[in-house]
C-alpha cells in the first residue's frame, strides 16, 4: 500500500513538501491520545530479547531513528509508537535559523538515496526544550543532536554548543555533538582533535552536571581518513565520552550508479550530504574500525545505509549496540521499524538468542 502511495502521490511532490506533510500527520498522531496508544500497542517493540542497555539507558529495541527527520522535536511520541526504539531529534542549534535556500532536499530513487543540504533549519534550542519538556503519553527514548548556529563564528562555536547543551541536556536521554554535517560552512573542521577536544570538554561539563548525568556522544563523518577516525576514537576514550555515532552523510558521490548522475541537479551540484544505500559500505567499514580501536569501552551507534533486518543484524555483529536509519523510512514507509523489529525477533529466536548482548560484536576482529 505504501509503495503505491509513494509512487503515485509522494514521489510527485517536492521532497521537502512531502516531508512537511508527513511531519504534520505525525504531530497529529502525537496529540491524539487514544490513537497514539493504539498504534504504540500494535507497533512498538515488545520482545524482551530486543531490549538492550546502553550508557545506563534501557532501550526497548536496538533500532532507532537517526537525527534529521524530527528537526523540531515535535513527533517523538508518534515515531516511538511506530516502533522506533529511540528517536534522535535535531539537529538543533542554540538560535533559530531558516537553513539553506530551497530546493535543498532531493530523492535518488534508483540509488535508494537522498541528498540534503538543509542547513540545520530549526526553531532553536528554547523551542525544542519546550516541546521536550511536555509529559509524554507513550514511552519514548529521546536523543538530542546539537550543532552550531550558522551565523556564529568559529571562535564562538564552543559557547554556542554549550548554550544548546544547557537548554537540552536535562531533557535528553542522551546528547549528541554533531560536528559532521556538510551543510554548515566550517563545521566539519571541528572534527580535528585539537578543536574537538575543547568543544567536547565544555559540553561534557554541562552534560555531567545534569540531575541524572546525561550521556554524551559525538557524531562523525564517513569522509574522515582512517587515521582521523582513530584519533577521534582515542579522544573519546580520553575524555570519557559514552559513545560515538558513525556515520553522518557523505559529501562523496562515487557510490552512486550512473542512472542518476547525468540528469539530477543535486548530483551535478555536488553540494549537500548523501544518505541511504550508497553509504552502506563506508559506514560499516568505519564501525568495524571503531570497534577494533575501542572494543566495548564505548557504545557504538551505527547509521548509514541501513535498509532492512540484514543490515541491522550485520551492524550488531560488527559491534554496534544501537543501529539507526532515516532514508529507509522515506522509501519503506511508516511500518518500516515495526517490520525490522518483528524480523529481528524471529532471527533471534531462530539463533536461540535470549539476550541481544550475546551477538553484539560477535564478528568483530
Amino acid at each position: 500500500m505504501y509503495r503505491f502511495v509513494f509512487t503515485q502521490v509522494l514521489s510527485r511532490l517536492d521532497p521537502e513538501d512531502a516531508h512537511r506533510l508527513t511531519v504534520r500527520a505525525l504531530r497529529l498522531l502525537s496529540v491524539t491520545p487514544v490513537l497514539r496508544r493504539l498504534v504504540h500497542r500494535r507497533l512498538a517493540p515488545r520482545d524482551p530479547a530486543l531490549r538492550v542497555q546502553a550508557f545506563g539507558v534501557h532501550f526497548p529495541g536496538p533500532f532507532g531513528l537517526a537525527a534529521g527527520f524530527d528537526k523540531e522535536a515535535g513527533c517523538v511520541e508518534a515515531l516511538s509508537a511506530l516502533g522506533f526504539g529511540h528517536v534522535e531529534v535535531g539537529t538543533i542549534t542554540a538560535h533559530a535559523q531558516p537553513g539553506n535556500a530551497r530546493p535543498r532536499l532531493f530523492r535518488l530513487p534508483a540509488n535508494r538515496a537522498v541528498i540534503n543540504r538543509m542547513g540545520f533549519n530549526n526553531a532553536g534550542a528554547g523551542a525544542a526544550a519546550r516541546l521536550l519538556g511536555r509529559t509524554r503519553g507513550v514511552p519514548a527514548i529521546v536523543g538530542v543532536n546539537i550543532g552550531k548556529t550558522k551565523v556564529v563564528p568559529d571562535s564562538g562555536a564552543v559557547d554556542d554548543y554549550v548554550t544548546s547543551a544547557k537548554e537540552l541536556a536535562p531533557l535528553a536521554d542522551y546528547l549528541v555533538v554533531n560536528v559532521s554535517s556538510p551543510n554548515t560552512p566550517g563545521l566539519r573542521d571541528l572534527q580535528a582533535v585539537e578543536l574537538l577536544g575543547p568543544l567536547l570538554r565544555a559540553v561534557k561539563e554541562v552534560a555531567d552536571g545534569t540531575p541524572k548525568r546525561t550521556p554524551l556522544l559525538v557524531k562523525i563523518a564517513p569522509d574522515l581518513a582512517d587515521e582521523d577516525v582513530d584519533a577521534v576514537a582515542d579522544l573519546a576514550l580520553e575524555l570519557g565520552l559514552d559513545g560515538i555515532i558513525a556515520t553522518n552523510t557523505t559529501i562523496g558521490r562515487e557510490p552512486l550508479t550512473e542512472a542518476e548522475r547525468p540528469r539530477d541537479r543535486a548530483v551535478r551540484d555536488e553540494r549537500g550530504g548523501l544518505s541511504g544505500r550508497p553509504l552502506k559500505a563506508r559506514s560499516l567499514e568505519v564501525l568495524r574500525r571503531l570497534r577494533a580501536r575501542v572494543g566495548d569501552r564505548l557504545v557504538l551507534v551505527s547509521v548509514g545505509g541501513v535498509e532492512d533486518v540484514d543490515d541491522v543484524w550485520e551492524r550488531l555483529l560488527a559491534g554496534a549496540t544501537l543501529v539507526q536509519g532515516y532514508t529507509g523510512l522515506i522509501y519503506e514507509g511508516p511500518l518500516w521499524a515495526h517490520r525490522i523489529n518483528r524480523e529481528l525477533s524471529r532471527r533471534l529466536r531462530r539463533h536461540k538468542v535470549v539476550d541481544l548482548r550475546q551477538i553484539i560484536g560477535r564478528t568483530a576482529g
